[in-house]
């Protein structure tokens, strides 16, 4: 029985390091390997991330004892696939259950590759992305291909076509070109989460380098996607790549001339690529917050229970992105804010003192009913913001209209006219 309290006690700890909204940044990973050597000869791109403070628990993906959740609470904040050949994983885990891992708001890295097993790309396509049918096609590239005295079928591809984007790449420029090697991918047009991170050239297709193109590929030119993220509707991010030897050392120190080109880098632009986008994929950067919601009627401080129609009212709310240590404020100039029932009745961009605080002022349509203040805020690498704060609003009570209306006092001066005419105040 102590033995069994012992073990209990040691596993919460691990129960207990999951996302924390105070500090979004992932911390525990779980690394499935198809081979423990992809561990030695993945090491920079590893050691990047433990550099960052991430804790990495390595495994073989058909381990027996593998398991993402324990008494009902996941022990891991990200998961990362680096075994595109495994049909069936080991233990608790199948496809489902990494879905589900996913649907919970954690972050999510497949790496596949010409091997790639039906597995993968079941994971792949319930993403949102569809790797080529054909298990022998890659990526080949006559034009945009990585000079190289050993390469003559031109599928290490040399891509520089990145997706424009500071939040998701950071502001210094990837001078050198990314070396890829492996099969491409499409994404589904129904998906609208989806994004191309690094695409093909316009030359580019997908075949098997080994025999002879009879029939037009199923994939061609800038609609093949190397590398593609998500971002799903609960803020969980995912990463597909297909090849897995995108992150590997010998592509990180590998030097990089693109074919046409006569600039010669010593150093391919893959660590830099894939150091800023796990980044972003494991929310050191984009990830937003809001706090201390704040409404009130114009020189007053408390929140009233109520609003009466033509009130004004100011509505404020701080906002901060996450910048892998700290809170920073966030500033933009696209915040905005509703007053809401069935449809907006206001709708009013926010004010920011450049310290995070936004805030604006409106008065209260003459309409009565339950309204909200609602702020519904995406953009292109930040999580969403979606805020709902419920506010009724009355009519006037019967003592509160104005005694006199000023628009009616032509009536009023014509009425009181008629009554000095019907009673002359003079009896002489």
């Amino acid at each position: 029985m102590s033995k069994l309290i012992f073990v209990f006690l040691a596993l919460i700890p691990l129960l207990c390091t999951s996302f924390s909204p105070e500090k979004p940044s992932d911390r525990r990973i779980l690394v499935l390997l198809d081979d423990f050597a992809i561990k030695s000869s993945h090491s920079l791109f590893f050691n990047s991330l433990k550099s960052r403070g991430f804790d990495l628990q390595f495994h073989l993906a058909d381990d027996p004892k593998i398991a993402l959740q324990r008494y009902g609470q996941y022990l891991y904040d990200a998961l990362i696939l680096f075994s595109p050949t495994i049909e069936r994983f080991g233990g608790s885990i199948d496809a489902a259950a990494i879905l589900d891992f996913v649907d919970s708001g954690h972050d999510l890295i497949v790496a596949a590759d010409s091997n790639a097993s039906d597995l993968i790309r079941e994971i792949a396509t319930e993403c949102g992305v569809d790797f080529d049918e054909d298990p022998a096609a890659v990526v080949v590239d006559h034009s945009a291909y990585a000079v190289s005295a050993t390469e003559g079928d031109h599928t290490l591809i040399a891509s520089d076509d990145f997706i424009k984007s500071d939040v998701i790449f950071g502001s210094k420029k990837i001078e050198a070109p990314v070396l890829f090697q492996g099969i491409g991918h499409s994404l589904n047009p129904t998906n609208s989460l989806v994004l191309k991170v690094l695409s093909a050239s316009p030359s580019a297709f997908s075949a098997n380098p080994k025999s002879k193109v009879t029939s037009p590929p199923s994939l061609t030119g800038t609609s093949i996607s190397l590398v593609s993220i998500i971002q799903a509707r609960n803020n969980a991010r995912i990463l597909i790549s297909g090849s897995l030897s995108l992150f590997s050392n010998r592509f990180f120190r590998s030097g990089v001339q693109k074919a046409g080109s006569p600039t010669k880098h010593e150093k391919s632009g893959n660590e830099q690529f894939l150091n800023e986008l796990s980044k972003w994929i494991f929310h050191e950067r984009g990830h937003l917050k809001a706090v201390n919601v704040q409404h009130h009627k114009v020189g007053e401080a408390n929140e009233p229970a109520i609003y009466r129609i033509n009130d004004n009212l100011e509505y404020s709310v701080e906002v901060y992105e996450w910048s892998g240590t700290a809170w920073e404020p966030y500033v933009a100039d696209d915040v905005q804010v509703q007053f809401y029932m069935m449809s907006p009745y206001v709708l009013k961009t926010l004010s920011t003192d450049g310290k995070g605080r936004y805030f604006t002022s409106f008065k209260v349509p003459d309409v009565y009913g339950v309204f909200q203040f609602k702020v519904e805020y995406e953009k292109l690498g930040y999580t969403s913001l979606s805020l709902s704060k419920q506010i009724p609003v009355r009519p006037f009570r019967h003592n509160e209209y104005e005694r006199f209306i000023p628009a009616a006092y032509p009536y009023y001066g014509a009425s009181f006219s008629m009554v000095r005419i019907s009673f002359p105040l003079s009896f002489g």
